[in-house]
C-alpha cells in the first residue's frame, strides 16, 4: 500500500480517512503531448465535509471559510492537472486539500481591543473641527455686509 492510499495527515492530532476521499482520473489538458490524449493524468478529488470524521468545530469553520468553494450537497472537489504523472497530480490534490483542512482547524485568534491614544483622539477631534468651520464659510453670503 503506498502512502497516498493511507489516511491523509492533516495535523498531529487531525487526520481524514482514505475511505472518505473519492478520486477520479480523467484526461487532462495541458503539457504531454500525444500522450494527454491516451492516458487520465489529472485527478479529480471530493471530499465530503457534512460526513467527514472532522470534528464538529473544525467542520463548521470548513463550510463558513469555503462555502462559496463546496457544491450543494457539501462537497469540496479539487481538480490537479499540474503534473504529467498521475501520482503527482493526485498528491498534489491531497496536499491542497490538507492545506484548506489545515487552514480550518487553526482556530481564529480573539481580537484585543484597543483604545485609541490621546494623541490621535486630539488629532481626530480637531481635524473635524477645521472641516466645519470650512464647511460652514461656505453659506450665502449676504450683500449688505
Amino acid at each position: 500500500m503506498s502512502d497516498l492510499d493511507a489516511d491523509l495527515q492533516i495535523t498531529d492530532t487531525l487526520s481524514v480517512p482514505a475511505w472518505e476521499i473519492n478520486e477520479r482520473f480523467v484526461q487532462s489538458g495541458g503539457p504531454g503531448g500525444q500522450n494527454v490524449n491516451k492516458v487520465a493524468t489529472a485527478v479529480q478529488l471530493r471530499w465530503s465535509v457534512e460526513h467527514s470524521s472532522l470534528p464538529a468545530p473544525v467542520k463548521a469553520r470548513f463550510k463558513r471559510l469555503f462555502r462559496s468553494r463546496l457544491t450543494r450537497d457539501g462537497e469540496i472537489v479539487l481538480e490537479a492537472s499540474r503534473h504529467r504523472s498521475q501520482a503527482r497530480n493526485r498528491a498534489d490534490a491531497r496536499d491542497r486539500l490538507a492545506a484548506l483542512i489545515r487552514q480550518a482547524a487553526d482556530p481564529p485568534k480573539r481580537r484585543i481591543r484597543t483604545r485609541p491614544t490621546a494623541g490621535s483622539v486630539r488629532r481626530r477631534l480637531h481635524s473635524k473641527r477645521k472641516r466645519s468651520d470650512l464647511k460652514s464659510l461656505r453659506g450665502k453670503v449676504d450683500p449688505d455686509s
